[in-house]
């Protein structure tokens, strides 16, 4: 199985391939629709401000391919800046569409506070969290005190789509599917064994 990455300036994208490469499968990075178009498993990974993921994606002319092939039924994985373009709009800097493969807002976590313990809930939220809940294949394996690698200021609401929370000031989509896409907020590849355990649950779906 070949695994192709989406480059669109906006990822770490060594990280992401060599991620999948421990899996067993072989990656390749793809930056044109026609590569896209043709792409048996896509990934579109990501990192930095949804307005600039979208410029970028357009100016590439990327939009179409990637919205036809989640379309097609082929498999799809995103991961954190690449779930939140997935939805209708971001509120960052100010309203901006995304793709509308899922309908919904990404909206930014509100003021930082302290929790319980009196520890300050800084954003943007950065490092490792367990799941809150957490359902379906892509977890298989997986428990709900395993920590994953989070960076992000802005989150996903919580949807039908929504296979997984965390919480981190509140409640929030740590992973979403449907169908043949599924996306995590958090990075699996920056999630140690069990970042690859949920990306080779993906392979295997």
């Amino acid at each position: 199985m070949r695994v192709s990455i989406i480059d669109y300036g906006m990822g770490n994208l060594r990280s992401v391939q060599k991620a999948f490469e421990q899996t067993g499968c072989q990656s390749t990075i793809v930056t044109t629709a026609h590569e896209v178009d043709n792409a048996g498993v896509l990934v579109l990974p990501g990192v930095g401000a949804f307005r600039k993921c979208f410029e970028n994606l357009d100016r590439l002319g990327l939009i179409s391919s990637i919205v036809k092939s989640i379309e097609s039924g082929k498999p799809f994985f995103g991961i954190c800046l690449g779930l939140q373009i997935l939805f209708s709009e971001s509120e960052e800097f100010g309203s901006c569409p995304g793709l509308g493969v899922i309908s919904g807002r990404v909206v930014r976590f509100p003021a930082e506070q302290r929790d319980a313990g009196g520890v300050l809930l800084k954003i943007p939220h950065m490092g490792w969290n367990n799941f809150l809940t957490m359902k379906g294949d892509l977890f298989k394996g997986v428990e709900m005190s395993n920590n994953v690698y989070y960076v992000h200021s802005y989150y996903a609401e919580i949807s039908s789509h929504t296979i997984a929370t965390c919480e981190y000031i509140l409640p929030f989509s740590a992973a979403m599917q449907n169908e043949n896409f599924y996306a995590t907020q958090f990075h699996p590849e920056k999630s140690a064994d069990i970042g690859e355990k949920i990306l080779q649950n993906f392979l295997e779906l």
